[in-house]
């Protein structure tokens, strides 16, 4: 007779079976604690996140419109020759880690706010519009830098809690009720088996109590003789 999980019901399968159990509920404990924290730390960068996120749309429905205006004016090939030459910007980013998930900061950015002259164009060839344009994005591009980490963090964070959240599931849902009804059948099946175990050595003792008394002979009494007399002793 085989188990609930395919293994025999025995004494040392049951051992295991409970010895599982335990790491088990163990795992979901500190899964349970792991998925608190994960969701503290989000639920603090939420209200950042969501400011951060105002900023740039806000900033974007300022800038938009002004590059709109400077490509009315300039045109696209106009717009490409005034943003000649490109420029490179330097990050130093620090990493970092949070309960396991590698996240990073950006400790130092270079000013992204330039003059006229520090763009290197022409104030007569340039005009008002592209130089408003230009101003508007630099803004856009400071605010995108600032919350791109938090932004990258938030994101594994959710990933993170919704891997968790699978994992705590599966465990408490799935493989620890499995393991408790294998334990309750090896347990049902190990006292169904003391039982018989008992009621067979019952009946062997029972059985060779009655052979023994078929085969024991009964005591023969011999008869006095005439004028003996017989004396009892207590």
């Amino acid at each position: 007779m085989s188990g609930a999980s395919g293994f025999a019901p025995t004494r040392m399968n049951l051992l295991r079976a409970q010895k599982r159990l335990l790491q088990v509920e163990k795992g979901i404990d500190l899964l349970q604690r792991k998925r608190e924290a994960l969701a503290a730390e989000l639920f603090g960068l939420v209200t950042p996140a969501v400011d951060a996120r105002r900023l740039i749309n806000e900033q974007t429905a300022r800038a938009y419109p002004v590059l709109l205006r400077a490509l009315t004016v300039h045109g696209q090939a106009g717009l490409r020759a005034l943003s000649w030459p490109a420029r490179d910007l330097e990050l130093e980013i620090k990493p970092r880690t949070v309960w396991g998930i590698a996240a990073s900061d950006i400790v130092s950015t270079p000013a992204l706010g330039r003059t006229l002259g520090a763009r290197g164009a022409a104030p007569g060839s340039t005009g008002p519009a592209a130089s408003e344009a230009a101003a508007q994005f630099e803004i856009l591009a400071a605010l995108l830098l600032d919350a791109a980490p938090r932004e990258m963090l938030v994101r594994r964070l959710g990933e993170a809690l919704a891997r968790t959240s699978r994992q705590l599931n599966t465990l408490d849902q799935r493989v620890a009720p499995g393991l408790r009804d294998h334990i309750a059948v090896v347990q049902r099946t190990l006292e169904e088996r003391e039982r018989e175990e008992r009621l067979r050595l019952k009946h062997l003792l029972n059985k060779r109590k009655t052979s023994t008394d078929r085969t024991t002979p009964a005591p023969t009494l011999t008869p006095a003789r005439p004028g003996t007399v017989v004396s009892r002793s207590r």
